[in-house]
């Protein structure tokens, strides 16, 4: 999926590493095998490469692609798994970067991607469990799918008895239970470089954590940074000032998403729809001043119940 994990676990007694490192590589082979585009063979992949037509899909990609879609239908669009062509296009795709000699598309280009692009065209028929393929549609569920692959990681290890640990993939990090000696996860919030901030540690005692920032995967050109979340209204990178967003929720695959949907909203629009859904998020914002901090105020009270 083109990144990296870790898990630290608390196994039950008499139980072997071996075994816990056995069960995260099988579901992280199976993950991929499903939703990773950078493997030619995954489920995703030859969906993205199918003739126009409907096509059945498994059990697992079925529900990861509705509840893809039921967010998009949440927030607008602003989760929109079909982005796969932009995606490519702006360099960030398994295709790799641009070209030196081109590295921003044309406006024909991006028009071109935008056709085939958009979570309102995707069609399902519910009861063949199938999606219908117009032709040159790809799927990208980077926006994710990771947090899905942490969430089944965690309910392996819980299913295995290590019912205390904390898996992150990619960032995207899920912390159950606490450690023998009572103390939580701690985890610390990935914040800009410069950031006025206080350093934030969080306790993710059955909660999930994810970040999405503007320095993660990103690239410059005449000093204008592109980075890799796609806004699927322009179909160019998200260009509104935010440099991070960061979601807590019980579900990984939730906050993942949610992170990138109020990234994709903006400064205004973002914490506004944060702050009326009731998620905790913290925003942070490049701004003729600096970078500047604004909490979802649940997540403000999160920081009160800490104190």
């Amino acid at each position: 999926m083109g990144t990296t994990w870790s898990v630290r676990l608390v196994p039950p007694p008499g139980e072997r590493e071996e075994t816990f490192r056995a069960a995260i590589d099988a579901e992280l082979t199976r993950i991929v095998a499903l939703f990773s585009p950078w493997d030619r063979r995954s489920e995703i992949s030859r969906f993205n490469a199918a003739p126009a037509g409907t096509w059945e899909l498994s059990p697992e990609f079925w529900d990861l692609l509705n509840a893809s879609l039921d967010l998009g239908d949440e927030t607008n669009g602003a989760v929109d798994p079909t982005l796969g062509a932009l995606v490519d296009l702006w360099g960030f795709g398994p295709p790799g970067p641009r070209d030196d000699a081109a590295p921003l598309p044309g406006d024909d280009e991006v028009d071109a991607a935008l056709a085939v692009s958009g979570w309102g065209r995707l069609r399902l028929n519910r009861d063949a469990r199938a999606a219908m393929q117009p032709g040159g549609t790809r799927l990208d569920f980077s926006g994710i799918a990771k947090g899905h692959a942490v969430d089944c990681v965690s309910d392996r290890l819980t299913a295995l008895g290590a019912t205390s640990h904390l898996v992150e993939i990619g960032g995207e990090v899920q912390g159950r239970g606490v450690k023998p000696d009572g103390q939580p996860w701690w985890v610390e919030l990935e914040m800009p470089a410069g950031t006025p901030a206080p350093r934030t540690v969080v306790a993710l005692v059955d909660l999930a954590m994810a970040t999405s920032g503007d320095w993660r995967r990103a690239f410059q050109v005449d000093g204008k940074l592109y980075p890799h979340t796609i806004d699927g209204r322009t179909g160019r990178p998200v260009d509104n000032g935010l440099a991070s967003v960061t979601v807590f929720d019980a579900s990984a695959m939730r906050a993942d998403a949610l992170a990138t949907a109020l990234t994709v909203m903006g400064p205004f629009e973002g914490p506004e729809y944060a702050e009326a859904m009731g998620l905790a998020a913290q925003f942070v914002e490049r701004t003729p001043r600096g970078l500047v901090e604004r909490l979802s105020p649940a997540f403000a009270a999160m920081l009160d119940e800490g104190e």
